[in-house]
């Protein structure tokens, strides 16, 4: 068997379904073994947009997305997309070509050193060095890249050991699911004796906390003793933002409303917190706080971050067992404390509601569209000033329902993690917001997008500014440079690749073209342009209100 059929049946015994990339001249081998294939390769329009569709995949899905690239510019053209599913804790498999090992003792065409390359981007990166390798190196990407905590992992396939024939058979290994360790007994007891001293204990629920299971241990948790929860920007979800046990996200890079239950709670717990997307500084400037930590790894040296406990295991294995020791105690802790808080919250939120002739603005948008997307359908976030509003204004109902990257931050990609929503489910309702300045980076895979068939809402936000850069810029300086930028048509842009679009003027044509767009399941553009002074009055408005608290 060649190597490439050989490869391709490793990816098969996986449960490859995609393959998202760019054909190349040293990826043929591959490319031709994947034809008669039970995996479908989608050409993208970009490599970056191809990995942004496997790291959205691994992301929603658990299981890793896969994206693959030729050598040189098509490997580098990939790693901004592997680096932030590495960091956002996607899995995700990248693989790429490499020119024929006769030529890679010296300065060649296209060559790079790609193996190096990926290595501080990824968990576990390899070349494939010998036919009889194949299987085990395709099955260790696969378990690394889905193990807890997930990521990336890459593997370099070069086009002469690509057809070469295999000198053994050897078949693929098939996965086996591996169970995740229990917690520690005594870490196990000195969270129940912090619980019991506390009065006012706090969640923080970070991005370990979607799992399916941990959510719903977790929110049983959190209802069962009525402990409030608040989440990261990427652990949106995790419990629902129905639920009065739910103060919404905590995340922003200035103090908002939910800081007052923070600095109030007596006891934090955090639940698959990653420092990566929030730093500890920020909510426990003092490093005075008391902290249980249940994640899958032990706690990051952090000087803001020292746990007092940390319960190291399967988060929802650790929450099933503190749930059935706790309802044997006789626990009670301060009845309503955060229920203020969580009425501040929603009133804000409320408060951005738009009126007939008022200019649109971000929040007042990201309203409408609450009203309008199922609870089970999936907003999916791009970067820039608006991912500050949907982390902070949109309720999320839950896990997954809100897809945000907060680790590496990437712009660009919402409109290709839309596409892998849409595949996984096309049922569900999607919308891909995003602002101008990252629709264009990838607006590219609307053509992917319209290729494929797939239906959802590209909902872009239009300053012609790269407003987050400009919001900061204003905070630290009072004023902004070098962020204006200028813009097509995008109602025309969608439209030439065949895609309805609408520019709504008016609250009711907003209102309108927003409900046919996202209830209609087909892939439609709606362009709306913003006011972004109210980016600054949010500042102003907390600043006063800490102000008159002090």
């Amino acid at each position: 068997m060649k190597v490439s059929d050989l490869f391709v049946k490793s990816l098969e015994a996986e449960g490859v379904r995609f393959i998202f990339g760019v054909p190349g001249e040293e990826n043929e081998d591959l490319l031709f073994s994947l034809e008669n294939s039970s995996i479908r390769f989608v050409p993208t329009r970009h490599e970056q947009g191809a990995a942004f569709i496997a790291n959205v995949w691994g992301r929603l899905s658990g299981k890793a997305g896969v994206c693959m690239a030729t050598l040189g510019p098509g490997a580098t053209n990939l790693l901004t997309g592997v680096a932030d599913a590495n960091m956002d804790k996607a899995p995700l498999v990248a693989i790429t070509a490499q020119g024929g090992m006769s030529r890679m003792h010296h300065e060649s065409h296209q060559a790079l050193d790609i193996v190096n390359m990926f290595r501080p981007i990824t968990k576990w990166n390899t070349a494939v060095s010998s036919p009889d390798a194949v299987t085990e190196i395709v099955r260790k990407a696969f378990k690394i890249a889905e193990s807890e905590k997930p990521g990336a992992t890459h593997i370099e396939l070069s086009e002469d050991l690509a057809s070469m024939e295999a000198r053994k058979r050897v078949e693929p290994i098939e996965p086996r699911r591996v169970r995740r360790p229990g917690p520690d007994y005594k870490a196990f007891a000195e969270t129940m004796s912090l619980l019991k001293q506390a009065r006012r204990p706090l969640i923080i629920a970070g991005n370990g906390a979607i799992r399916k299971r941990a959510s719903k241990h977790l929110t049983e948790f959190a209802r069962t003793f009525n402990v409030p929860v608040a989440s990261t920007f990427m652990g949106k979800g995790a419990v629902s933002d129905m639920l009065d046990v739910s103060l919404l996200s905590i995340g922003l890079g200035f103090k908002d409303y939910v800081m007052e239950a923070v600095e109030m709670a007596d006891l934090i717990v955090t639940v698959g917190f990653d420092i990566a997307e929030y730093s500890p500084e920020k909510w426990n400037p003092a490093g005075e706080k008391t902290i249980v930590h249940i994640d899958f790894v032990p706690a990051e040296v952090y000087t803001h971050y020292t746990p007092e406990v940390e319960v190291v295991g399967d988060i929802s294995g650790c929450l099933w067992e503190l749930n059935a020791k706790l309802k044997l105690e006789d626990l009670h802790f301060e009845e309503g404390w955060h229920a203020p808080f969580r009425e501040r919250i929603l009133a804000d939120i409320k408060s951005y509601d738009l009126r007939e002739g008022e200019s649109f603005t971000i929040p007042g948008t990201l309203n409408i569209v609450r009203e309008i997307l199922d609870d089970d359908g999936v907003l999916i976030s791009d970067v820039g000033s608006h991912k500050m509003w949907i982390a902070r204004n949109f309720p999320t109902c839950r896990p997954n329902g809100c897809i945000v990257s907060n680790g590496l931050a990437s712009m660009g990609i919402s409109l290709p993690g839309a596409i892998a929503a849409s595949l996984l489910d096309p049922r569900r309702q999607v919308v891909a917001a995003m602002g101008d300045g990252g629709f264009l980076m990838n607006s590219q895979e609307l053509e992917t997008a319209r290729r494929l068939g797939v239906g959802f809402t590209v909902l872009v936000f239009n300053d012609d500014d790269y407003g987050l850069i400009s919001w900061k810029q204003r905070m630290s300086r009072g004023r902004s440079v070098f962020t204006k930028i200028s813009n097509p048509d995008f109602k025309a842009y969608a439209e030439s690749f065949g895609i309805p679009a609408y520019q709504p003027t008016t609250l009711s044509g907003l209102k309108e073209d927003l409900g046919k767009a996202i209830t209609s399941g087909e892939l439609v553009l709606v362009e709306v342009r913003v006011d972004p002074a109210v980016n600054n009055e949010l500042v102003d408005k907390l600043k006063s209100y800490w102000e008159e608290k002090s």
